[in-house]
């Protein structure tokens, strides 16, 4: 990535040129700085970093910028994107760049820095999944040569220096990584003479060499092997099942999880979300993406067993109990937290002196004292330079506040409404009343970690990414809503538009972020919560990835998905809609409820419906009054006045009424935006409403156009825009590998910037992303175009550079899946719509007689074997559809094994494994049917023994990376040397 060029300068100066160049295309009012860790390039503060200037180069535009430095300089540096006021708009993903400039320069020489943007494609090979995990060596190797130290000095005129420096984290044991090409210096295309790499640390390998500059441009062959490929299974925590647990999966049980999975030739186990989701205390709670806190672990996944080592036998008789007790079909949410939490009371009231003066606690609750660290490469004003409170405080000052309160609704909470650091430390004080509560809370969370720690470490070893979830939203009433309100738009509500799951479209409840606000620094928020995630996950999985290009917003009051907009977006204004002859607004964005309506739903009764609950805006165009705009508030109205009503039907049917009329008042086909009365967005679905339908039709035409326009076109370059701010704060604050889940209503900017971030998308068969299909065809899916997930090659040569980002920059990952936890399972989907699976038996499995009306494992072999050949980086499985392939795990009806319902906001996430890992692990022709599929279809699969590290060396099973088949340009295969002097594998650039 970097070109090295020593050109001869001037003599008489004492400082030696530093040249910066790089291609990248900007948009009007952006430009390049180039930001590193020496004053010079402003000590990580961009806004004093040096300026770069752009010059058209044919279709390319390239910045440049050069510098004084000293002889010996050395530094780090990375390119950023920024504003007219060098307020940082997007930045590199991956590591950053390390310059050494080699001793002996002469004083005027020029170094001349030739980079290309990295993208974070450009970094999957480093990413902890592949590096610590999946790559994870059975051997040690030393460093050879530091990373970017140049070791070859220039001994003549009208030469350069070329660095090479490739990541490759999968090189065996004995293994050398040689250059050659045309140049002398590169063999001459003859491997023994050509230029040999050094390891320089963290999978990184390079070497230097004097290149004549007539010898440019200088030709080699680049390394194409067939793109790694491997396979997870996906369950949430709560539904595995173990002769341990109390109720409900726990997360030593992960253990056994992975054990099995790696037995079946499984290199990834997902997870659903973990966080502490005990907002109202009752089975509501078991929605895994309504947090209570983003940073701290749900208390149901604790093994109480595990808390001490001396529990006295009369609760060892409870545990037992309760084991017994809880050990039923599906998750009993409310019985089974009430029991671990009463339990470990027990436990922490005996030994809480002990843990809490404990080294390890002591340095657990000192990590978590402060949310984040200042990050030293970006610019904050002093105010913003101030750290907060950690995460540990003012979450257990939460839990002891809603206990007291018995309300998580932080608004009543009196003087502790408004929360500040002062109140928090009186609260948490070692002096409070309170202080065992809050201790207690301090206690639980340790030992979640603990656990949660050793099964991660257990997977790491055992070569497993363990990946998790981050869900897009927070629950209203969270610790996180409570600390910092102004990172959220607490009047609004999100969701999603209608879609496959809901023709209403979904309302989720979760207030939607001020991004402004987050911008300021830095995203810190969000970068501490991935910070935390990477304490326990090598990989996860965004949630709703298209919350980060724009959110589906809906009022607070709302109750579907109908009636929102994108944020950010860009509105109707009135002055547009007039030029089109639109001019009647109170017409197209108030309810339109009309006197018509009212007596189809009410009778001879309409008019005293009318007086009580509408007001009549227009004549005969009606909306709810002010105290009855609500399904809360009617509630509340009619009984309050039943009396009033007795000559009517049962107040049931009133109520059902009314609420159906209160669907109906969304009837509108512009909503006008609360925050500027002057701008508006064309409803979801306006052809759909009585509103549109009773239109002329020239305002029938002209707002189609618009409508179309707003949701498929206007809105693109924002977006991308947007996410570009956004997800890079993500993705650089962890080296954990980034899913994506791309599902639903997808923007035409969404696919090609996760290809420009390196961001694995999601793809389920019976959901096609492609027009026209019914059903998505696995062996089409694509991956990559190259070799870019095992081999990057980090170019020096400008030339060489320019060409392999052009090779390279469509690169697309994917994750394909036959079912998810937001749909039903294979099975079900296969028992409950006839009409689709006769369709699908004839046109994917191509046979014209009639389906098994069960999906027997004969069926659902086929399917998953049809997605674990297909390209995708990953095959992920739901466990139950694992189970599907073998007879004796099919008794339990289909439908019960589905996760969650979409279209209920109040579903209850429940759902057990019916057989426990035990008994999987035990069940050796399940999972050699499962690795059979997996070694038939080329994707890779862990060792079964455990990595271990002994006296700074691993000794071991070597993680097993696919065989290679390298290809190289004019070139055949080349796997051993026989003029070495030992026998030495050589991979070949």
């Amino acid at each position: 990535m970097v070109n090295l060029g020593l050109i001869s300068g001037n003599k008489g100066t004492k400082s030696v040129g530093l040249s910066f160049r790089i291609p990248y295309n900007t948009q009007w009012g952006q430009s390049l700085v180039v930001c590193g860790s020496e004053s010079v390039l402003g000590s990580w503060n961009v806004k004093r970093g040096l300026a770069l200037s752009p010059q058209h180069q044919g279709d390319e535009l390239i910045w440049r910028g050069s510098t004084a430095v000293p002889a010996g300089f050395e530094c780090e540096y990375s390119y950023y994107v920024v504003d007219d006021d060098r307020n940082v708009l997007r930045w590199e993903a991956g590591k950053k760049r390390k310059l050494v400039l080699p001793d002996g320069l002469r004083n005027g020489e020029v170094v001349e820095l030739h980079d290309l943007w990295q993208t974070s494609s450009d970094g999957l090979p480093c990413t902890s999944a592949f590096r610590n995990v999946i790559f994870r060596k059975s051997w040690s190797t030393e460093i050879q040569r530091p990373l970017g130290v140049i070791q070859t000095k220039l001994d003549e005129n009208d030469s350069v220096v070329v660095q090479f420096r490739i990541c490759c984290p999968n090189i065996e044991e004995e293994t050398s990584i040689y250059v050659i090409g045309s140049s002398m210096k590169l063999g001459q295309w003859k491997v023994q003479d050509g230029l040999k790499l050094y390891y320089a640390g963290d999978s990184i390998w390079q070497a230097d060499c004097v290149v004549q500059k007539d010898d440019f441009p200088i030709k080699y062959p680049w390394l194409i092997e067939m793109p790694w490929r491997g396979a997870g299974v996906a369950v949430p925590m709560f539904s595995v099942r173990s002769e341990a647990d109390l109720g409900v999966g726990e997360f030593l049980d992960l253990k056994i999880l992975v054990d099995w999975a790696v037995e079946s030739g499984f290199h990834l186990v997902q997870l659903l979300p973990i966080n502490d989701t005990s907002v109202h205390g009752m089975w509501w709670d078991s929605y895994p993406y309504s947090s209570l806190s983003v940073f701290a672990l749900h208390p149901l996944y604790l093994r109480v067993q595990a808390l001490s080592e001396r529990i006295p036998e009369e609760i060892k008789e409870e545990i037992q109990r309760a084991k017994e007790l809880l050990d039923g079909k599906d998750v009993d949410y409310e019985a089974t937290m009430a029991t671990k939490l009463s339990i470990a009371k027990k436990i922490f009231v005996l030994e809480k002196d002990t843990i809490l003066n404990s080294d390890s606690f002591n340095n657990f609750f000192t990590e978590n004292e402060f949310s984040f660290e200042v990050e030293q490469h970006f610019y904050l004003s002093l105010s913003q330079c101030v750290l907060g409170q950690g995460w540990l405080k003012p979450y257990a000052a939460f839990c002891f506040l809603r206990d007291f309160f018995e309300t998580s609704d932080h608004s009543q909470w009196g003087r502790f409404t408004c929360y500040s650091i002062d109140k928090l430390e009186k609260l948490v004080s070692k002096d409070s009343v309170q202080y065992d509560v809050i201790c207690f809370h301090y206690y639980i969370q340790f030992h979640l970690h603990l656990q949660l720690a050793e099964a991660a470490e257990y997977a790491r070893k055992k070569g497993v990414v363990l990946k998790g979830d981050l869900p897009i939203g927070v629950d209203r009433n969270s610790v996180d809503t409570w600390v910092d309100p102004n990172l959220f738009r607490m009047n609004t509500s999100t969701g999603a538009p209608p879609d496959y799951f809901d023709k209403n479209g979904q309302n989720w409840g979760f207030p939607t972020y001020n991004w402004e606000e987050m911008s300021k620094d830095n995203y810190a928020w969000w970068r501490a919560r991935l910070t935390q995630m990477a304490k326990y996950f090598t990989a996860y999985r965004i949630d709703h990835i298209l919350g980060f290009f724009r959110i589906w917003e809906l009022p607070e009051h709302a109750m579907t998905g109908l009636v929102g907009k994108f944020r950010p977006s860009i509105p109707l204004s009135q002055e547009e809609l007039e030029r089109e002859g639109i001019w009647d607004f109170n017409r197209l964005s108030r309810p339109y409820i009309r006197h018509g309506f009212l007596q189809e739903k009410f009778g001879a009764y309409w008019t005293v419906i009318a007086s009580n609950f509408m007001n009549e805006y227009e004549q005969q165009r009606y909306e709810f009054k002010e105290d009855c705009n609500t399904e809360k508030k009617i509630a509340s109205k009619l009984k309050s006045c039943s009396e009033s009503f007795f000559f009517l039907d049962n107040e049931d049917k009133i109520r059902r009424n009314l609420f159906d009329l209160l669907q109906a008042s969304r009837n509108i086909v512009l909503i006008r935006d609360p925050e500027d009365a002057s701008k508006f967005y064309p409803r979801f679905n306006i052809e759909d409403t009585s509103s549109f339908k009773d239109l002329d039709d020239h305002s029938k035409n002209v707002l189609k156009r618009l409508y179309y326009d707003y949701y498929f076109h206007r809105q693109e370059s924002l977006w991308h825009q947007n996410a570009l701010k956004t997800l890079p704060a993500l993705l650089n604050s962890s080296d954990m590998l980034a899913c994506g889940e791309d599902l639903g209503l997808i923007p035409s900017c969404v696919h090609p910037v996760m290809q420009e971030l390196g961001l694995i998308g999601l793809r389920i068969q019976r959901m096609p992303s492609e027009p026209g299909l019914d059903f998505g065809i696995p062996s089409h899916y694509s991956y990559m175009t190259s070799t870019y997930l095992l081999l990057q090659l980090t170019l020096i040569l400008e030339i060489i550079a320019a060409m392999l980002h052009t090779e390279l920059s469509n690169v697309a990952y994917w994750v394909c899946a036959p079912s998810c936890h937001d749909c039903s399972t294979l099975r079900a989907w296969w028992e409950e719509d006839e009409e689709r699976r006769c369709q699908f038996y004839k046109t994917v499995v191509g046979s014209d007689s009639l389906p098994p009306s069960r999906c027997v494992p004969e069926i659902a072999y086929f399917i998953l074997r049809q997605h674990v050949e297909a390209p995708s980086m990953w095959a992920i499985f739901p466990l139950q559809d694992l189970l599907a392939v073998k007879e004796e795990y099919t008794t339990r009806p289909a439908a019960e094994e589905t996760i969650n319902d979409p279209t209920n906001p109040k579903h209850y996430w429940r759902f057990r494994v019916h057989v426990t890992l035990e008994a999987l692990v035990k069940d050796k022709e399940l999972k050699s049917t499962i690795k059979d599929l997996i070694r038939g279809s080329g994707r890779s699969y862990p060792p079964t023994g455990e990595i271990e590290v002994q006296a700074g060396r691993e000794k071991g099973v070597a993680t097993a990376a696919p065989t290679k088949q390298q290809v190289t340009a004019g070139l055949e295969k080349i796997s051993l040397l026989n003029e070495s002097p030992k026998t030495e594998a050589v991979a070949v650039l």
